[in-house]
């Protein structure tokens, strides 16, 4: 069934022309920055194993394959047909499920700007964006065809380098009210309304992202969010699936296994510096998130 929203689109002809421009610029496997401030393409040529990751605020919007990303117990799958919105800093495990050399896995992430969002609800006026059905950080919503007509302008300006500067603020600006617009858009409001209780949870998360190795106590963060501190648990696990405490062992989790990858530290020092006092117990946490133990799974990465 073709819907109004679809029926001025080809959207067949926009994913085989999406995906042709992004091959072109995303010829090696990794991420690819953008000369588009905020954008950035993701390839990979063959299914990966569950990889743990920080996902920042963003749209992904898959060109091609399909991939998992899993909050805590819960799944979403993203590809042509959806793409994922990221409302707030969440750890994820993300896994590809979908690639090959002739196919690549293809993904374009484009950063949520708050200050847009902010300007285009003044412009338009919150009745535009529809109530949400769930509380989640992490949702999947329909690809339509004007969505993905906004994005394939965005990629063609990656052709004229002098139209950037110009050019993709408007269509990014687009971009924005499209997802705002859209079946999920009511997370992204949220974020740009001073005070709301989604916002307050985003200053904890970014207080226990910045801070990650001190202790914190529910009341502490609750307190940063200027909420009763039984409503800032029932609020914070709604948002993110886990409890302040789990969120907190995840990102210290995932800054210790930067800091062995990139930094080449010891699992030791690694853990010290990102606030366990037990080298066993923290042993027996990473091994838990990330399969095997520090220095298995970091070699491992590195071979």
């Amino acid at each position: 069934m073709i819907t109004d929203a679809t029926a001025a689109f080809d959207l067949e002809s926009l994913k085989r022309e999406l995906a042709a421009r992004v091959v072109q610029f995303a010829r090696t496997d990794g991420v690819h920055e953008t000369q588009i401030e905020g954008l950035a393409a993701i390839r990979a040529s063959a299914p990966s194993q569950p990889l743990p990751s920080v996902y920042e605020p963003s749209l992904c919007i898959v060109v091609q394959g399909r991939k998992h990303a899993r909050l805590k117990d819960e799944t979403y799958t993203y590809d042509p047909l959806n793409y994922l919105v990221v409302s707030v800093t969440l750890p994820v495990i993300g896994q590809i499920l979908e690639a090959s050399h002739e196919r690549p896995y293809l993904c374009l992430r484009i950063g949520v700007d708050r200050k847009l969002i902010g300007e285009l609800l003044l412009q338009a006026g919150p009745t535009l964006v529809q109530r949400p059905a769930s509380e989640r950080g992490l949702y999947v919503a329909k690809t339509d065809g004007a969505l993905l007509d906004s994005v394939v302008r965005l990629v063609r300006l990656l052709d004229k380098p002098r139209d950037v500067p110009v050019l993709s603020p408007l269509v990014l600006r687009e971009i924005h009210y499209r997802a705002l617009t859209g079946e999920l858009g009511a997370r992204l409001r949220e974020l740009c309304i001073v005070d709301s209780q989604i916002q307050r949870i985003a200053r904890a998360i970014d207080t226990l992202r910045t801070r990650f190795a001190e202790g914190f106590s529910v009341e502490e963060l609750a307190a940063i969010a200027h909420m009763s501190p039984s409503s800032f648990h029932h609020r914070f696990k709604e948002v993110t699936a886990m409890s302040p405490v789990q969120f907190q062992k995840q990102l210290r989790l995932h800054e210790a296994r930067r800091l062995m990858l990139t930094e080449g530290l010891e699992a030791s020092v690694a853990a010290h510096r990102v606030g366990y006092e037990s080298a066993s117990q923290f042993s027996r946490e990473y091994r838990r998130l990330f399969g095997a133990p520090p220095r298995r799974e970091i070699d491992a990465l590195r071979a």
